[in-house]
């Protein structure tokens, strides 16, 4: 019985997981492995992928293997990029669902509003932009989704490092530390956001959520009525 238990899929209190990450595969195989790993976690807890789009780099791994597992893919892209994503000049092939939005604010949004929580693997500028912003989100009480670090090979040290340090010198609380989830690997990561319990009102940022949606989906309605 114990051995057959084990063959069963985890379940999960989310449905579907945003993950951030490189258009670039970087240089060391451990990150390739890691974008591999955490498309087959999600796949073996049913959990849908909302991601930026497009097919190359670590989001291409990851968004192909949810796929190929017969998980449930989104890409969200804006209309200024469309055009690109289609034709496959700037990301390679798109799998799953692919879904136009106004610019790149929207976008953010679109795929925050969309997950149950949030996953950021190695990447650059973009990924990091992503990241902080809805960390922030989380600090503010815009939202009480969990945001978990896939701390590859001690990728984002130096980053808990500078957060560890702002805490240190008062410029963010304490209790604001907990914000952030991270493990070195997918399985460990996956079932730390599982475990975690936000420390604000839930209640306030679904009303801002909502709040939000209205505008932004008035928004993409004069945007793509042009």
């Amino acid at each position: 019985m114990e051995e057959m238990n084990k063959l069963v899929p985890k379940s999960s209190r989310f449905k579907t997981v945003c993950v951030f990450c490189g258009s670039s595969t970087g240089k060391r195989d451990c990150y390739r492995d890691a974008a591999l790993e955490l498309g087959q976690e999600l796949v073996s807890r049913k959990l849908g992928l909302v991601y930026g789009g497009g097919s190359i780099g670590l989001m291409g791994l990851v968004s192909q293997e949810v796929h190929r597992g017969g998980g449930h893919v989104i890409g969200y892209i804006g209309l200024t990029y469309a055009l690109l994503f289609v034709t496959k000049q700037l990301t390679g092939e798109t799998v799953g669902e692919l879904r136009p939005v106004a610019d790149m604010h929207q976008r953010k949004a679109e795929m925050a509003r969309n997950s149950d929580c949030f996953i950021a693997l190695p990447g650059g500028y973009g990924t990091l932009e992503e990241l902080l912003e809805v960390i922030t989100w989380a600090q503010l009480g815009i939202h009480d989704k969990p945001v978990g670090l896939l701390n590859v090979d001690g990728y984002y040290n130096y980053l808990l490092t500078f957060i560890d340090k702002a805490v240190d010198d008062g410029f963010i609380h304490p209790s604001q530390r907990s914000i952030i989830v991270s493990a070195p690997n997918a399985k460990e990561l996956v079932q730390r956001l599982e475990d975690y319990v936000p420390l604000h009102d839930g209640v306030v940022a679904k009303a801002k959520w909502k709040a939000e949606q209205v505008e932004l989906n008035a928004s993409l309605q004069t945007e793509l009525a042009r």
